[in-house]
């Protein structure tokens, strides 16, 4: 006993299977080397393949030179604060470093 369902069902499994298009993971760039977009599919302009893991988590602040990626290293911003621990510098002046034994404010980066 068959229904619509179950026939539509047959006639799709024995359909000829398409043919399997490759994926790709594809970074578009400016001429300057700038990153435009990630994409999978095939677009005119420039791009470099990447990595599946590149894709699905991609760095920030990045170039392509030479068709590779390069990632930018990012400067870490540090600042001076006062406490309990640090270098002792004139109360008024944190440029000037002075003997502990004087009036001061200790600093510390951080």
């Amino acid at each position: 006993m068959t229904d619509e369902t179950t026939d539509n069902f047959w006639a799709a499994w024995h359909l000829p299977l398409e043919e399997i298009k490759p994926i790709f993971h594809r970074l578009y760039y400016d001429d300057q080397g700038n990153p435009l977009f990630y994409s999978q599919t095939d677009l005119p302009g420039n791009y470099i393949d990447i990595e599946p893991e590149v894709y699905t988590a991609p760095p920030n602040h990045v170039r392509v030179v030479d068709g590779k990626l390069v990632i930018l290293k990012i400067a870490l911003i540090s600042k001076l604060y006062p406490g309990e621990v640090g270098v002792p510098c004139h109360p008024q002046d944190v440029s000037i470093v002075v003997d502990k034994s004087h009036t001061h404010i200790k600093w510390s980066l951080q």
